[in-house]
């Protein structure tokens, strides 16, 4: 991925999404929740998900058991525990001596009730992690495996950043609502029904004043997060800016130094920096005061019930033991209600995620692969017959294409941009499916051959090289598994890499980074030349190879090449036309048809857009002065 896209991604993964962590304001633990646009269609995803959880439905029920068990057995305590206090003032009160083995009774009750209170969230939360992670891994599995049955034309209507979200942050936010907040959702419901159901049994004017906290709790709390949530959506706004801004500056450095921008730059990056303290400042204020707010309501609401509870025991209506318990459960029933804003945004994210994985496993995928079919036998004659293709149906591009070519003969593509020439490898190696017509490759339709059968017959160079992160070997060998080394360095030699790599620190076992960026844009072109070298392929497509190269290094590419195409059938795709003079055969494309063919000196002596297009190049140029050397195309060595 370039910088550019980097910093697309990580703008959109902050720029349009307000994450905030109000985990210590309401006692929950700690997710990252992310604002996001809602579900189109919250019931339908939510039914999805419970039929994609189905394979984990036996953990899924355990947890909720667990869950509920474990929540009531804190919602007895209180309960259990009014006695204790009910016994102490009977004493007082009468005089009689406290019964130690009735309190300590009481209180080991209490602590057992405690203990397995732990021990069941403990396990209902190892069983949601547990269940979560297998959910994930088979949501990123059919997620890989969709994206590598989709035709091409799906990468080439999507970014990169949003394939990469899907991958990771829609699938992480689905884990951390399942492993995080269904637990929560069932201890929230089984502790809020429990303590009512507690506290009616105890009193039902103390249980109505706890109700009455409940919307006034839920009406400030929700206006202070729907204030924060936007002062945090606002704060990771200016931290992707900020961040773009860094990545772009660095990325062109010697630009910005060349042209005398650093002062710019520099105040740029002052200016979003101050928006950021003032956005972070805000954000914080507001996700500092929740709590206090919320503990003022509840502390309102236990003096309420302290001084009308004490009416109520001086009455003879209630107990000392009773206000004691109901304190307590006032808050055990406060802590799930502060919890529910931020419940039910994960869990609307969390969904929402959800949908855009779901229509990511929607899309429609390639057509069926027939059999494999022994393809040793194949010598790369290719015919093209009638075939037609657009990209979209009111614009065709292909209309009436008919080409036939010799196993082990040279064939050049030219033509302006946009006329076809990669269209038609792509179409050869069914990266996508004809709209009319048919190729066939020694006879056999390319529709009746499995495509990994059809791939393995090609090897192709790009002017984009791709290597990834390993050896040099491990580079070179990436098309063929059971290449030895022997076999690799046979194909550096034949590439005109083999020196280039002797040289370096470790050789062949040289660590190549990420992007390759420790070897120059030649060294990569000729590691991708041995590549496909290796592979021995019946047909080889070079699209542009020696573009991005200086002079000296294309006369190796080139070479290299040349040593490839030997006895392979070759397509070349050429902007540069002076490099194709020498071909056998040039197919001229204009508009998505082969408006002219033949090879160099016959299409130059016609007169006819070849000429044209080869004039408009050289226009002003001595015939020889190609760049090249000898003004043949190819390189002759």
């Amino acid at each position: 991925m370039n910088n550019d896209e980097i910093v697309k991604v990580e703008q959109e993964q902050v720029s349009s999404v307000g994450k905030m962590d109000m985990s210590g304001a309401f006692g929950a633990s700690s997710i990252n929740v992310e604002k996001v646009e809602g579900a189109q269609n919250f019931g339908k995803t939510v039914k999805r998900l419970i039929k994609y959880m189905r394979p984990e439905m036996l953990a899924l029920i355990a947890m909720i058991i667990l869950a509920a068990v474990g929540a009531w057995f804190a919602v007895w305590v209180p309960d259990i525990l009014k006695k204790v206090t009910n016994h102490m003032v009977e004493s007082i009160q009468y005089f009689k001596d406290v019964d130690l083995w009735y309190v300590g009774e009481i209180c080991f009750t209490a602590a057992g009730l405690y203990v397995l209170n732990a021990t069941f969230t403990f396990a209902s939360g190892l069983i949601a992690a547990s269940m979560a992670q297998h959910v994930v891994r088979r949501m990123r599995f059919d997620l890989k495996t969709k994206l590598d049955k989709v035709p091409l034309k799906y990468y080439d209507s999507s970014t990169t950043g949003e394939r990469l979200s899907r991958l990771s942050n829609d699938v992480e936010l689905v884990a951390v609502t399942l492993q995080d907040t269904v637990n929560q959702v069932i201890t929230v419901v089984m502790t809020v029904s429990g303590v009512l159901f507690m506290m009616f049994r105890l009193d039902w004017l103390l249980s109505v004043i706890t109700l009455a906290s409940v919307p006034v709790l839920l009406i400030v709390s929700s206006l202070i997060i729907k204030k924060s949530q936007k002062e945090f959506a606002r704060q990771q706004e200016l931290i992707g800016k900020l961040k773009g801004h860094i990545e772009e500056m660095y990325a062109g450095h010697r630009v910005v130094l060349l042209y005398n921008h650093a002062e710019d730059s520099i105040e740029e990056f002052e200016k979003t920096n101050k928006l950021l303290l003032k956005a972070t400042r805000k954000a914080q204020f507001l996700a500092g005061i929740i709590l206090p707010v919320i503990k003022l309501i509840n502390n309102i609401a236990y003096v309420l019930i302290c001084v009308i509870g004490g009416f109520r025991a001086g009455a003879g209506i209630i107990s000392i033991g009773d206000i004691q318990a109901c304190i307590q459960y006032t808050r055990q029933f406060a802590q799930p209600i502060e919890n529910i804003s931020n419940i039910a945004s994960t869990i609307q994210s969390s969904i929402a995620s959800a949908e855009r994985v779901f229509t990511m496993l929607d899309i429609e995928e390639m057509t069926p692969d027939a059999e494999h079919r022994d393809m040793s036998g194949f010598v790369g004659e290719v015919d093209f017959e009638h075939v037609a293709f657009s990209y979209s149906d009111d614009k065709p591009l292909i209309t009436d294409l008919s080409l036939h070519v010799n196993a082990g003969e040279s064939i050049a593509i030219v033509g302006p941009t946009g006329a076809g020439k990669t269209t038609l490898v792509n179409l050869l190696m069914r990266f996508y499916e004809l709209k009319g017509g048919s190729i066939t490759i020694d006879g056999v339709n390319i529709l009746d051959m499995h495509r990994d059968d059809l791939r393995s017959l090609y090897g192709m160079v790009l002017q984009d090289t791709w290597l990834f992160k390993g050896t040099v070997a491990d580079n070179i060998a990436y098309g063929n598994a059971n290449a030895t080394r022997e076999d690799v360095i046979a194909a550096a030699k034949k590439a005109h890499a083999h020196e280039f790599i002797e040289s370096m620190e470790n050789g062949y076992d040289t660590i190549l980074n990420d992007d390759a960026s420790n070897i120059s844009q030649g060294q990569k072109q000729l590691l991708t030349i041995a590549r496909a070298i290796l592979k021995d392929p019946k047909i080889i497509i070079l699209d542009e190879a020696t573009s991005s190269v200086d002079t000296r290094t294309e006369q190796y590419v080139q070479s290299a090449m040349l040593a490839m195409m030997e006895g392979k059938t070759s397509f070349v795709i050429a902007h540069r036309l002076s490099t194709i003079k020498s071909a056998a055969v040039i197919l001229v494309m204009n508009h998505g048809d082969v408006v002219e063919q033949g090879n160099h000196e016959t299409l130059m002596a016609k007169g006819g857009f070849y000429a044209n297009l080869y004039l408009s190049q050289f226009q002003g140029r001595g015939e020889g002065e190609d760049g090249d050397g000898d003004g043949t195309g190819f390189v002759q060595t």
